[in-house]
């Protein structure tokens, strides 16, 4: 099992490790960079369609996307172009009852491919139109179309399910997946936890534009990603269809059900901010913090360039049911006894760093988690606290046994450490370092492009540090060597 943490007013996603055994060597799904803004919904794409050739070469996509922590996680073969969920929801029994349309492109000659589904029931499901073959086995949703799939197509898969979706439970009490509340639910998927409750290539490498469409009991609301589309209300039950035009990673997809005080504002750029406060949760009753949310966004602007998405905001959930704070795009989830200005600082800037530019693999997790918590320490220093430079000394004062210096930042030894203190603190003092060697001027236009230059894609660490290189004109091993890579505390 994976442990938690708490860093930076954030307890860290956990997942089960126990799932994710390791799997032959296989061809994994081709990245994707920036293509699904705007993109059609799986029932626009699937008008384009032209009718299906008998085709007998090709061979099954694989069971995983070879992630070095969890290689099950994602598949092969195949790369998601867009998701169209359709979720009725019943708080009471707890039952889901859900249409996945999965827009795709095939990356390779498929008879057969998967996708990540867990604790739910398959009632049937169809490639392009045409009933597909259905296996079950834990994680894995096999489909086998009637014809294979030549590399290039274009397909769509429509998926049929229901059932109680299963929260993913630790021995340290901390939970994932679909968590169920006393009077809806909130989903939280970083990094395994999306699979519970709707079926897809669950892998940060695969991102697609989202509609998500949910009905519930009229007395309360459905909030997710991006802009909502249209509300209507239907006898007792009410449904709320929400729009997330630019590429999406599945773990930062999120749907909150129950009674929420809905706050709108926009910010001087012209993004429209839509916030969500669960109204049992006695939160920010004085609207100090949510009132603050427009200056952060004008202050990360300025430092971190153009906000990369068309909407902003936050959901605010009693602490008791949303265990730590998740980057969830568009609207960060925050619990309500942590919702203060560091954690929304936090947060908003993983907009730009974690969101739009996405890790290649859960490896390059400290490129999110460095980023963030460095601009925590940048708020503080242009808002009359403590400098970038005070924070970095506190933290490089802490003795060499401290857990700070346990590994190094970009080679966590395990799946259960991607999101300890080294990832974060650590991650933000080689942010800093940085800093130091290219100075404050050439630190800026750098923090600037490099959410630029990847712009709703993704990137390793080596992309990054071949991006640091490339600007400051020379190479930075002693930094990579010694805070990056180096074990122990550096001196």
């Amino acid at each position: 099992m994976i442990g938690c943490v708490k860093t930076s007013g954030r307890l860290a996603a956990c997942a089960v490790a126990g799932l994710l055994a390791a799997l032959p060597a296989c061809s994994a799904s081709e990245g994707r960079s920036g293509a699904g803004a705007g993109a059609r919904t799986g029932a626009d794409t699937a008008g384009t369609q032209a009718p299906a050739v008998v085709f007998r070469g090709g061979h099954p996509g694989a069971a995983g996307a070879r992630d070095p922590y969890f290689p099950e996680l994602g598949n092969g073969g195949y790369d998601v172009t867009h998701y169209a969920l359709t979720l009725a929801y019943d708080p009471g029994s707890g039952h889901l009852k859900g249409t996945a349309e999965i827009t795709a492109k095939a990356t390779a000659d498929l008879s057969s491919f998967n996708l990540d589904l867990l604790g739910l029931e398959v009632r049937s499901a169809t490639v392009d139109g045409r009933t597909a073959q259905v296996r079950q086995d834990g994680q894995e949703l096999t489909l086998r179309p009637p014809a294979h799939l030549r590399k290039g197509a274009a397909f769509r898969s429509v998926v049929h399910y229901e059932g109680e979706p299963e929260s993913i439970t630790h021995d340290h009490g901390w939970r994932e997946g679909w968590l169920r509340t006393d009077n809806g639910a909130v989903a939280f998927g970083e990094p395994t936890g999306s699979m519970s409750w709707f079926p897809g290539n669950h892998h940060p490498s695969d991102k697609a534009s989202y509609d998500i469409t949910v009905t519930v009991p009229k007395e309360v609301q459905a909030i997710s990603n991006g802009v909502l589309r249209a509300r209507r209300t239907s006898g007792d039950r009410a449904t709320f269809h929400w729009h997330q035009a630019e590429p999406m990673a599945s773990h930062v997809a999120t749907v909150a059900i129950g009674s929420y005080d809905i706050k709108t504002s926009r910010t001087r750029s012209g993004i429209p901010v839509v916030s969500a406060m669960d109204t049992t949760a006695g939160v920010d009753e004085d609207g100090a913090v949510l009132g603050r949310f427009p200056e952060i966004m004008e202050w990360a602007e300025g430092r971190f360039g153009p906000y990369p998405f068309a909407s902003a905001g936050v959901i605010v959930d009693r602490a008791a049911d949303v265990p730590y704070a998740l980057e969830t795009q568009t609207r960060a989830t925050i619990p309500a006894a942590a919702f203060h200005t560091t954690n929304v600082v936090h947060e908003l800037s993983h907009q730009w760093f974690g969101n739009s530019v996405t890790p290649r693999t859960w490896r390059d997790m400290w490129l999110n988690e460095g980023f963030a918590t460095y601009a925590e320490w940048l708020w503080t220093e242009d808002h009359g606290g403590a400098s970038a430079q005070d924070h970095f000394d506190r933290n490089h004062a802490k003795a060499a046994d401290d857990d700070e210096w346990d590994f190094p930042p970009a080679e966590p030894p395990t799946a259960s450490d991607i999101s300890r203190q080294p990832v974060y603190v650590r991650g933000a003092m080689v942010i800093h370092k940085i800093r130091q060697a290219v100075g404050d001027e050439g630190f800026r236009a750098l923090v600037r492009g490099w959410p630029l230059r990847h712009r709703h894609g993704h990137a390793s660490t080596e992309d990054f540090t071949a991006y640091v290189e490339a600007k400051a004109g020379r190479d930075l091993d002693t930094i990579w060597d010694a805070w990056l890579y180096g074990d122990g505390k550096p001196a």
